[in-house]
Order: structure tokens, then C-alpha cells, then sequence
């Protein structure tokens, strides 16, 4: 469709929870409408008012923004346009496309299991609907009717689903549905329908449990000389368990991936491929996503969350990227952990020592603690349970090595080099003890590198402390 101008939009309840399933449904869109330089819309579906929170709105805004999803309108609250909705209301009732209905909740709740009981399906049987040659009831006093919509009769609502391929629903399963409830405020399916005419959507592409509003929504645009989107209903995602991914099942909210660290853009690349795929294309760019996303490429089954698979990604991403960045972005966990950035070594030189090793920001913040504590300060216990008395004379060797060094990872390597020549040890002999006397731990990135980071005066002051 060359010559159409691409609308799409995520359209969220704010009901306190977004978890990466959610977040997809705001993805494909979003890159559906930037691989054809189209409009991308944030629409705030917050009817619901005993549930929605602008806690939740928040917490929306953020998890987009931080992925880099970018809005070119919005975000629209469909409750500031509650006047629009009643407008549209009111013109389908004056044109006979919709009714008042006056059946009470009991009468309708009675209707039900008299159907359930004839083994038919629960659905309102019309009784309100006016037609020609009809006697309608006599309105009953005090009872505020709600709104429903006049259905088709016969027939069947087909589409071309851009994921499922052809769907279609008979409209005799689909009754009058309810467009306002008694205090005139308007029901879901209705405000979709009126804020997609509005705003000229032009693909729905959201979660497959949609699939069933689908006919109804069609109806209802159609009966108001509207033209469908094109609509693709993406398959559920399932947790590791294999059941639908949600707060119940054990998801993660955005803000837990943020505080566990993990970078937006190994959440945005792993995201994708729940549900997309471009030949073997695993680790890719926001940009090359964009360029290579089509609705062709969507899966059709169910894609099921993989927490390794996504720390593995986060690694891959950490260990890649820009050492500066990626200090600025440990700054905050290594704060949170009490770690005084600006004293001590280069933070910069501390990252990029420990990354290859981590898998989320916070690890790394976790093993940047080790430079900024201070020197340890060993018992004699402690040091002759740690550092041998034979490697003492190699230990004051590598003092003087160091001292003489230039400071750098290759003269350091040399110095240890030409101390365990001297001395006739292996490396761990001669390694573990100075990570030992450095830190009181034997567990650290490479020596040579541990003593750049440090500094050599820091070094040597520690080694010290445990020879003489």
C-alpha cells in the first residue's frame, strides 16, 4: 500500500502492571509505522476508572520512553474525550443504528441460565430491539436503559487477518452488544471503534486475545461508513512455564528489568524476536530492526519467555558496548550500593575491566564495590593462613618489580613474569596471595589488569602491609 499513510497506535488500560508480553504490543507498531514513515500513537484506554491509576499511565510512559519508542501524538485518555463518545452515541440512536435497552441486570441474569439450562448459548435475546411491525415493551419507571448497538442479522463478518489469515464470525453469534452503560458512560468496545475513525488508524496490531472484539468492532465502524483497519493479532507470550505470560504467573514489570539491569536496547532487540524473526538474525540494531520489520514476518504461534535467553542477550549487549556509556549507565546501582564514584580509581577504567564478566548492570556495580572499600586490614591469622611464608620473598620481589614498572597491564604482566621465573612458581602461586593482600578475596578479573584499575601506588601500599 504504497500510497497510504501508515497509522498505528498502543492502545494500554493503566490497570498498575506492563510486562514484556505488553510491551511487545507496543513495539510492533511502533516499527510498523517507522519502517514506513508513518504516525505512531499512544492512547490511554482508562474507562475503567476503578482500576486505572496514573501510577499505571506512568510507569507506561516510562517503560516506552526508556525503550526508545518514540510518539508522534499522544498520550490520548479516552476519559478527556468522554463527550465525543456520547456525541457518536447519540447520533446512532437518532439514525436507528443503536436502541435503549430497559432490561434489568436480575431480568438479564435470569435470561441467561433459562439459556444455559436449554444448553443455548448466554447471549440478550432482543427483546428492546426495535423493528418493523414490532410492539416494544412498555418502558418501566425509574430504570435508566443502557445503549445497545443494532448487530447485523445474518451474515458474517470476515477479515483478513495479517497473522491469522482469514477469520470469520457469523454475526447471529454476536447479540446487541451494550455501547453505553445506564449512567451514559461509554463501554470498551465502542470508544475503540470511535478513536480509531478519529484517528485515522490504519493497522491494529495488538495481542490475540483481541480477536473476539474484533466482529463487533467491525460492525460497529461499518455501520458508521468506516473502513476496517487492517488487523493483525499477534499470538500470546507465554512465561517459561508455558502458561500466559502475567503478574499472577511470576512477570517481571518494565521497572524490575530496569532495577535489575538490564539495557533498553538487549530488552528491545529480545522483545522482537518474541514473535519475529529475519532469516538468523539474532543480535541487531533498533535501526536495522526498523528497516527489516514487516507484518509477513510475524509468527503465528505462541512465543514463550526465556529469562536465560534474555540475560544471555543483556550480556552480549553489555559486553559490546561503549565503555563510557555504559559506566554512566552503572553509575545509578553503584550509587544504590554506596559506591562513591568520585573517589578511588577511574570509574570508566573499573567497567571496562569488569563487563566482559557481567550480565547486568548491577553485577558490574556489584564488582566495582572490590576498588572503591577500603584496604583491607588482615590479622596475622588471616595472612598466614592466605599467603604462604615461602611466597613472602617473591611477594617483596614483585613490590620492587612493580615499583620499577611502567604502569601499565603489559609491564605488570612482565614484573610477574619475571618474578616467578626468579622464584620458580607457577602463576596462582604468586596470584592468589597478592589478590589475597589487595582485596582479602582470591576472586578478581585478570591481576595485570586489577593492578591498572588500582594503581600501582595503592598496590604497593597493600602488598606491603602484608611482608614487612
Amino acid at each position: 500500500m504504497p500510497f497510504m499513510h501508515i497509522r498505528t497506535r498502543f492502545a494500554p488500560s493503566p490497570t498498575g502492571f506492563i510486562h514484556l508480553g505488553n510491551l511487545r504490543s507496543a513495539l510492533y507498531p511502533w516499527a510498523f509505522a517507522r519502517h514506513n514513515q508513518g504516525d505512531f500513537i499512544l492512547r490511554i484506554e482508562d474507562t475503567d476508572l476503578e482500576r486505572s491509576t496514573q501510577e499505571a499511565v506512568d510507569v507506561i510512559i516510562e517503560g516506552m520512553a526508556w525503550l526508545g519508542l518514540d510518539l508522534d501524538e499522544g498520550p490520548i485518555y479516552q476519559m478527556q474525550r468522554i463527550d465525543r463518545y456520547r456525541e457518536v452515541i447519540q447520533q446512532m440512536v437518532d439514525a436507528g443504528l443503536a436502541y435503549p435497552c430497559y432490561m434489568s441486570e436480575a431480568e438479564l441474569n435470569q435470561l441467561r441460565e433459562q439459556q444455559m439450562t436449554n444448553k443455548e448459548k448466554p447471549r440478550y435475546n432482543g427483546l428492546w430491539r426495535p423493528e418493523p411491525g414490532k410492539t416494544l415493551p412498555a418502558i418501566p419507571e425509574g430504570v435508566l436503559p443502557v445503549i445497545r448497538f443494532k448487530n447485523p442479522i445474518g451474515g458474517s463478518v470476515i477479515w483478513e487477518d495479517a497473522v491469522k489469515g482469514q477469520i470469520e464470525i457469523s454475526n447471529d453469534e454476536l447479540d446487541d452488544l451494550v455501547i453505553a452503560r445506564p449512567d451514559g458512560t461509554p463501554t470498551y468496545n465502542f470508544c475503540v471503534v470511535v478513536d480509531d475513525l478519529d484517528m485515522k488508524i490504519t493497522h491494529v496490531i495488538r495481542g490475540d486475545d483481541h480477536v473476539n472484539n474484533t466482529p463487533r468492532q467491525i460492525n460497529i465502524m461499518r455501520a458508521l461508513n468506516g473502513t476496517p483497519p487492517v488487523y493483525a493479532h499477534l499470538p500470546t507470550v507465554l512465561n517459561d512455564a508455558g502458561e500466559k505470560m502475567s503478574k499472577r504467573n511470576g512477570a517481571m514489570s518494565v521497572r524490575d528489568y530496569q532495577k535489575a539491569g538490564y539495557l533498553p536496547e538487549a530488552i528491545l532487540n529480545y522483545l522482537a524476536r518474541l514473535g519475529w524473526s529475519h532469516g538468523d538474525a539474532e543480535i541487531f540494531t533498533k535501526e536495522q530492526f526498523v528497516d527489516w520489520f514487516d507484518l509477513e514476518s510475524l509468527g503465528r504461534s505462541p512465543a514463550q519467555h526465556n529469562p536465560e535467553k534474555l540475560l544471555w542477550l543483556n550480556h552480549q549487549y553489555i559486553q559490546n558496548a561503549d565503555v563510557g556509556r555504559l559506566a554512566e549507565a552503572t553509575k545509578p546501582f553503584a550509587h544504590q550500593l554506596g559506591i562513591d564514584t568520585e573517589r578511588g580509581p577511574d570509574f570508566v577504567q573499573v567497567v571496562g575491566l569488569l563487563k566482559d564478566r557481567a550480565n547486568t548492570l548491577l553485577e558490574i556495580a556489584e564488582g566495582a564495590k572490590l576498588f572503591y572499600s577500603p584496604a583491607p586490614c588482615h590479622s596475622s591469622e588471616q595472612i598466614a593462613a592466605n599467603i604462604p611464608e615461602a611466597v613472602a620473598p617473591a611477594l617483596k620481589d614483585l613490590i620492587d618489580a612493580l615499583r620499577n614498572s611502567e604502569p601499565s597491564k603489559e609491564a605488570y604482566g612482565a614484573a610477574f613474569k619475571q618474578v616467578l621465573a626468579k622464584h620458580q612458581l607457577k602463576m596462582p602461586a604468586l596470584a592468589m596471595p597478592v589478590r589475597y593482600a589487595l582485596f582479602a578475596t582470591t576472586q578478581t578479573p585478570a591481576i595485570d589488569s586489577v593492578l591498572v584499575v588500582l594503581g600501582k601506588d595503592e598496590a604497593i601500599q597493600r602488598l606491603t602491609k602484608v611482608v614487612l
